[in-house]
């Protein structure tokens, strides 16, 4: 009985030991310290590259807002598009996605129509914008995929929008 205590605590230990190493998935090299002093900034992929789809993401802007019942671009979602278009014309290896989504109100239905629209009015800048219609895809996902989940304005806010999700795979 002592030896099976003695076991689980060793396990029970080394387990613990592994959680506290932060480079235990190997991130020291795409922390810039792979031995050679460098720096993350700029590295493919990270969301300091100007050509990641993370970097689209995160400084251009992967999403807009709308008004409640309503698929009509405001100003501010007009400047992230514009932000979105001159991405994607410079970085020509990818495609874009754009989902539709509505806020918990009305029937799935309405709200599947609406978020169809949504995606619809984003794909319509965009083209205006010179991005190629082969490179554009819609999807619309109504209320099925809300990000915020209450029953408060705020919530439904966040969940009114259109999402550009950039993909390197070709369409077929």
């Amino acid at each position: 009985m002592t030896f099976l205590k003695t076991m689980t605590l060793l396990c029970a230990g080394l387990s613990l030991a592994a959680c506290t190493n932060p480079d235990r998935f190997g991130d020291a090299d795409s922390a810039g310290m792979n031995g050679m002093g460098g720096n993350a900034a700029g590295m493919a992929g990270s969301a300091s590259d100007p050509a990641s789809p993370a970097y689209f993401q995160q400084t251009v802007g992967d999403r807009i807002l709308f008004v409640i019942d309503t698929y009509t671009l405001t100003p501010d979602a007009q400047r992230t598009l514009d932000g979105q278009a001159q991405w994607l014309l410079t970085n020509r290896d990818y495609n874009a996605v754009i989902e539709g989504h509505a806020d918990e109100q009305g029937t799935r239905e309405y709200n599947l129509a609406l978020g169809a629209r949504r995606a619809n009015s984003v794909q319509e800048y965009l083209l205006s914008q010179g991005v190629p219609a082969a490179r554009l895809k819609t999807v619309s996902y109504g209320k099925e995929r809300p990000i915020e989940i209450c029953s408060a304005e705020a919530c439904y806010a966040q969940n009114r929008r259109a999402v550009t999700v950039i993909s390197a795979s070709p369409y077929s």
